[in-house]
């Protein structure tokens, strides 16, 4: 079952809340989209496959749409996602990524940058100041991830074969669930059954990142849902997470993100429209 949520509208531009409840682990039926879209996952893992090219998309992997694509979505993990969708005029499409064309990319990785830029998008939604607040929010965002997708950050030529992409799909499962195995690049490589060189290669082939920044960037947005959610222990949220102390928390938000956790939740907090 799909729901929708409109969470701001103008005529160039529709943000969209959309959960998503559905267990079917085949491809869907195809359907066919008439806009330009951006798509952030909050929650969940899914399959996407568009014009035949299937990828594995979740909170650290968005996806671009584009008007005339064909589109198929499997849930081999079970159905329950929860994604932002930014539907663009044709306009304001060519205004971010400067041309009609399709992107060179699908898929964009989603950093913790870029990660907070949408989350503050989805805070700027609560102040219903659409016009100011909402599109200078949305616009950084759109021109960092179309922007990336537009540029390419993997080469063509440096793409990895189908056996180090289902590779890399598999590590980032077994991040994304808090797999003990993957507190370490030998552990995670061991419950793989590859070396640990192969890992860290495909992986940084793959998504342009090393498995150690990608695992901090999970870390980094799980802290992010708990300032998010109210969590006001820092302590208690260094530990729940793997981190040392709440010292080296600090140090790998202000690291990844340029602010500290207390400066962060003024960031996620809604700001009124005055």
């Amino acid at each position: 079952m799909l729901t929708s949520t409109v969470l701001a509208t103008r005529p160039d531009f529709r943000i969209t809340a959309v959960s998503c409840r559905d267990d079917h682990t085949r491809w869907s039926q195809a359907e066919v989209r008439e806009d330009y879209r951006v798509v952030f996952v909050r929650r969940g893992r899914f399959r996407r496959r568009a014009d035949g090219t299937p990828a594995v998309v979740d909170p650290t992997v968005a996806y671009l749409g584009v008007p005339g694509e064909e589109e198929n979505f499997a849930h081999p993990d079970g159905g329950d996602d929860e994604c932002t969708s930014i539907s663009l005029t044709p306009t304001l499409w060519r205004l971010v990524a400067g041309a009609d064309a399709r992107p060179a990319r699908q898929s964009v990785y989603v950093d913790a940058r870029l990660d907070l830029a949408h989350r503050r998008v989805l805070a700027s939604t609560r102040t219903g100041d659409v016009d100011h607040a909402v599109t200078e929010e949305l616009l950084g965002l759109l021109s960092a991830a179309v922007g990336r997708a537009a540029d390419g950050a993997i080469p063509p030529d440096a793409r990895p074969g189908r056996d180090e992409a289902t590779l890399v799909a598999a590590a980032r499962q077994a991040i994304g669930e808090a797999h003990p195995a993957s507190e370490g690049l030998l552990s995670l490589a061991e419950l793989l059954g590859v070396s640990p060189y192969r890992l860290s290669r495909s992986f940084t082939r793959e998504l342009g990142v090393s498995l150690t920044r990608y695992r901090n960037r999970v870390r980094v947005g799980r802290a992010l849902d708990r300032l998010d959610a109210g969590e006001d222990s820092l302590a208690t949220l260094a530990a729940d997470l793997g981190f040392s102390d709440q010292a080296h928390l600090c140090r790998t938000m202000r690291q990844y993100l340029g602010h500290t956790p207390t400066a962060l939740r003024r960031l996620l907090a809604p700001q009124p429209p005055w």
